[in-house]
């Protein structure tokens, strides 16, 4: 049989575990790829705006979608308003979530925002009944001891 080779130890800048730069990238570091558009760019932000605009008015609809997701930003969220009775038991979550309903059949809510509603109804009645199940515990280990 042949005698099994030992291996070395590797020897290595860094230890398992052990970063090699434990302060971390400095605050306001910015991306070389990042500086050198930048660079690039720098002085024609004008220029290259008012072509977006030049081909959206010629009819390029990918400079149209451009400039109008510029002029008009998706909406992301909104407030609304609705009337709901106020939610003090887990049993009044039924009154609410029949307004949310209500609200929808009308149009005052869409059913996104009903959802999204729904799911802050149903945090804050899972709050509620914890709160009530501890209530619960504490007053019968009071009565226990």
């Amino acid at each position: 049989m042949a005698a099994a080779k030992k291996k070395r130890p590797r020897s290595t800048r860094f230890k398992p575990g052990q970063s090699g730069n434990p302060a971390g990238k400095a605050k306001g570091t910015r991306n070389r790829a990042t500086l050198a558009l930048e660079a690039l760019l720098d002085g024609q932000a004008e220029a290259l705006t008012q072509k977006a605009i030049d081909l959206a008015l010629m009819g390029d609809m990918a400079a149209l979608r451009l400039c109008m997701d510029r002029i008009i930003p998706a909406r992301k969220d909104r407030p609304v308003s609705f009337e709901m009775a106020p939610i003090k038991s887990a049993k009044d979550a039924r009154t609410a979530a029949a307004s949310l309903l209500v609200a929808v059949a009308i149009g005052n809510l869409t059913p996104s925002e009903a959802g999204e509603i729904g799911k802050l109804i149903d945090g804050y009645v899972k709050s509620i009944e914890v709160t009530e199940v501890l209530a619960r515990l504490d007053k019968l280990e009071g009565k226990g001891s």
